[in-house]
């Protein structure tokens, strides 16, 4: 990745990285640029999901805090106030088991990584208010988790009960579902870990997240700057279905309530079927040695293990109250506890699983929707024998409803056979505990006489004992510590254990940046109530249904319990950061061996090489590839801004008289424009386009600034345009170049330059970049090796009256529509032949600038194709070009003549 050698980059380098750098961030700390006071009046809160502390940056980071750090200095410098903190999500596993390997305690591995990743997030510049720092392990920040967690026991949102649980065997602890993924082959694996897991049945806290899957579900739809893709997600994963519950009765042991969300096929049930773990199926198992081996072997069965064919015949019948008939009782593993009530009734005509089963198990199928007579297919055409009808339709075989649509049939069965329409979900609750050390203790106490007891506030926190290296639980070796009085009765009793699931951490740390040494609450409500939302957020879309909905759930029940006052969302805007990929197109790793070190980049290049490269390479919701080139590229861009900024800041502009009105008229208009751009850009979250901005602007200002008798104010103007327009991005090299021109305080202090787009630029700057092609085609075609003159004619004001009219006409005939103004029709055949060609290109007709307006555009930017091609430009009207020549050019396509 290197350039030549280090001395050739010496002699090249406009300014010294290592040294400019640390410079400039101690200066921003020392004046307290990024601080923001406690009294600020609805700051722009601009906040990146916060790291866990692994000792060291990689690339993804450098993106991640980068886009933040640009967007929350953009912001300060248009006048924002800006909360931009940074804090640790510092509990977890990982932490554990590098403590174990290098035979030392979870906290001083984590407080160790937190100094190393420190120093390398303030070596990038990140302007962050540091005062505001936050450590999740930090007894001062859990003991809110755990104050907190007594509060949702207060609402009845925290229970404790019995669940299969995910296991995982390698991280010995539990799972959440949202933690479970999938490998390629379907199998259930850990998150972190890729372990496959295991069920295992275990006493669990939970927090009761379904009391607000509703509202969870329906506040996505008001999220508009959220991502759909996340949004989608979320409901996915909350997972509502509209349906209803009936009854089956299974003789000799009651009535078993089903759900389904397809009560119209009632008629065509064939069989029962019960998940291993549903009561009415343990209960069977007790008497039939057959099920009980099924169920045995159901509940050790891994995820990828399970057959939509697998199941047992239990010797029972359940009596379809559609039919009275009975219909034989399986326990198969396709059914799912915790999915519905457990049980359905089958039915393998209109089901793909259940036809799969009946075909392997010999069970009839019997047909009872079939399609409308509108339909796409033709009921001729469907054989349930051979595959699964799925779709609604209307009913056959259905008895006295026969005819019903399938959404009839659902409403009028829910009363005919006493059935209840229901509400079913997905979402699962919230199982947090974790049988680790390396997390916030769970403030309750068991005790033999009183239950599960709180420990009262004045004892939070319960701070972790000292580091127990052991299998299993490690808190359930901490004897000294798990032993202690009821605070109830006085009695015996042992605390709780197990510690919470991390996400915990995560669901409220964006509130707690708002007063981080609070003593008396989690976060101060007023300031909350101000402060809050969250304006924009950005992190990794892998936390769509873990953090983020966990955050969401979270925020909401702040608001119920009086915390905050109306917040119940924690994030306006949220951006997911695409992956840095290796130079091969592949995830950067270790054992890919295509990784990139933040630390060595910053050190040869400079951290400004490093923002802008990132920033450059795509939008930020995109993946892209590390390119040495790019990066090499960013590198001497800077430098060659530096250097542009040096000789302007000398007076080394060539000559010193001022040039032509309209050559400075032109470069004006592009700072103005650059300056309008970027702030769009920026604000679209676009910083790739907004970069290209700055590049092609810098570029014409080193154009400019080399011709003979540039104005050097308007080429000083244009850089320290620039300064503050890369300021975000590159803010180190660009305070450097504000510092020579004596800019007034600090760079990342000074006020966005405000500009808006010109009059008719986009006009113009299309009729300017058609011109410069369209000589190039000569000189090309007729093969011109040294052009003298290049003569620019503008068509007359007829031609452009014509042009508007074309583009206002809605009429079929519009050579007739034109030839009827009389303005037009004096013009003769060339009226005529012009029409013809407005007609032609009708679809394709642009605006254009006005007659005089074209020329003066033309004037502006003639020295571009002077430059070009190294030849006199004359730019002429209509009345002042030959007629020949005049009556060759069309509106926004001027006549060419070269000599």
């Amino acid at each position: 990745m290197t350039a030549g050698t280090g001395e050739q980059r010496e002699r090249e380098r406009g300014f010294d990285h290592a040294e400019v750098e640390p410079r400039w961030q101690r200066t921003w700390d020392e004046e307290g640029v990024f601080r923001i006071p406690d009294d600020a009046e609805d700051p722009e809160y601009v906040l990146a999901m916060f790291p866990y502390t692994s000792g060291d940056l990689h690339m993804g980071h450098v993106r991640n805090y980068t886009i933040t750090d640009a967007y929350a200095r953009f912001e300060r410098l248009r006048g924002e106030e800006v909360l931009h903190p940074m804090g640790w999500d510092s509990f977890g596993l990982p932490a554990e088991n590098a403590a174990n390997e290098r035979d030392t305690n979870p906290r001083d591995w984590t407080m160790d990584c937190i100094d190393s990743m420190t120093e390398q997030f303030k070596s990038m510049g990140f302007g962050y208010d540091w005062e505001r720092e936050i450590t999740t392990c930090d007894p001062d920040y859990y003991r809110w988790n755990q104050w907190l967690f007594k509060r949702f026991r207060e609402e009845g949102l925290v229970e404790r009960q019995a669940a299969e649980l995910n296991w995982c065997p390698s991280c010995e602890t539990v799972l959440a579902d949202e933690q479970v993924e999938e490998d390629a082959a379907g199998a259930e694996i850990c998150w972190r870990c890729d372990t496959p897991i295991d069920h295992r049945e275990m006493d669990q806290w939970f927090f009761t997240i379904t009391d607000y899957a509703e509202e969870l579900l329906e506040a996505l739809d008001d999220l508009e700057g959220w991502p759909n893709n996340v949004r989608e997600m979320q409901r996915n994963w909350i997972g509502k279905q509209e349906g209803a519950s009936v009854a089956f009765e299974i003789p000799g042991y009651g009535d078993v309530d089903i759900f389904t969300t397809r009560l119209d096929t009632i008629y065509g049930a064939t069989y029962f079927s019960l998940a291993p773990g549903h009561p009415v199926a343990q209960a069977i198992a007790e008497e039939n040695d057959e099920v009980a081996e099924y169920v045995r072997e159901a509940e050790q069965a891994d995820e990828d293990e399970l057959d939509v064919t697998s199941g047992v015949f239990t010797g029972e019948y359940a009596v379809n109250p559609a039919t009275g008939e009975e219909i034989p009782v399986y326990v198969a593993d396709y059914v799912l506890t915790d999915v519905g009530t457990g049980a359905l009734y089958a039915v393998p005509a209109h089901d793909e699983r259940d036809h799969e089963f009946a075909e392997a198990h010999d069970i009839d199928i019997v047909q009872v929707v079939e399609p409308a007579k509108d339909a796409e297919v033709d009921p001729a055409d469907v054989d349930v024998q051979e595959a699964a009808y799925p779709e609604d339709g209307v009913l056959v075989n259905s008895g006295e409803y026969d005819g019903l649509t399938s959404e009839e049939a659902r409403e009028t069965f829910v009363d005919v056979f006493d059935g209840e329409q229901r509400t079913e979900y997905n979402l699962r609750d919230w199982g947090i505990s974790r049988q680790r050390y390396w997390g916030t203790p769970i403030p309750m106490i068991h005790c033999e006489e009183c239950g599960y007891v709180e420990v009262p506030d004045e004892d939070l926190p319960v701070e972790l004992p000292e580091f127990v290296q052991t299998t299993g639980n490690p808190l359930d070796a901490a004897e000294e510590w798990k032993h202690v009085e009821c605070p109830d009765c006085g009695g015996p009793a042992e605390r709780e254990t197990d510690t919470m699931d991390t996400f915990v951490d995560s669901s409220w740390y964006f509130l707690r940046f708002l007063s981080p040494d609070l003593d008396s609450a989690p976060f101060d409500t007023e300031r909350a109530n101000d402060w809050m939302p969250v304006d924009q957020y950005v992190g990794g879309i892998e936390h769509a249904v873990m953090h983020l909905l966990y955050a969401r759930f979270f925020t909401k029940v702040l608001d119920d319990v009086d915390l905050v006052d109306g917040v119940r969302e924690p994030f306006t805007n949220l951006t997911n950061q695409g992956m840095v990929l290796g130079e091969d197109g592949n995830k950067m790793s270790k054992s890919g061996d295509n990784g990139v070190s933040p630390t060595r980049i910053v050190e040869e290049y400079g951290a400004d090489t490093a923002r802008l490269f990132i920033m450059e390479a795509a939008q930020p919701e995109k993946d892209f590839a590390w390119s040495p080139e790019g990066v090499e590229s960013a590198h001497q861009f800077l430098q060659n801004l530096y250097g542009l900024a040096e000789e302007v800041a000398e007076g080394g502009a060539d000559g010193g008289s001022a040039d032509g009105d309209a050559v400075a008229a032109y470069v004006d208009r592009e700072i103005d424009a650059a300056a309008a751009t970027v702030t769009e850009e920026f604000e679209a979250f676009r910083f790739n386009h907004a970069l290209q901005a700055v590049r092609d602007l810098v570029s014409l200002l080193r154009r400019y600034h080399e011709r003979d008798g540039a104005d050097p104010a308007t080429v000083e103007r244009g850089v320290r345009t620039v300064a503050k327009l890369l300021g975000p991005v590159a803010p180190h090299v660009t305070e450097e170049v504000w510092a020579l021109f004596d800019g007034e305080g600090l760079l990342a202090e000074a006020e966005w330059p405000e500009a808006d787009l010109p009059a008719d630029y986009d006009v113009a700057r299309r009729l300017v970049e058609n011109t410069r092609e369209d000589v190039r085609d000569i000189v090309e075609t007729v093969g011109i090796e040294d052009p003298e003159t290049i003569t620019l004619a503008v068509a007359p004001a007829w031609k452009h009256r014509a042009h508007e009219l074309a583009r206002e006409s809605d009429a079929d005939n519009l050579i007739g529509d034109l030839m009827g103004h009389d303005e037009i029709r004096e013009q003769g055949d060339a009226a005529a032949s012009f029409a013809q060609d407005l007609q032609a290109d009708r679809e394709a007709l642009g605006e254009v600038l006005a007659p005089d307006e074209e020329k003066a555009a033309l004037d502006r930017a003639a020295w571009l194709v002077a430059e070009e091609f190294d030849a006199d430009v004359v730019v002429q009207s209509a009345a002042e070009a030959d007629a020949d020549l005049a009556g060759n050019a069309q509106p926004g396509r001027p006549a060419i003549r070269i000599d």
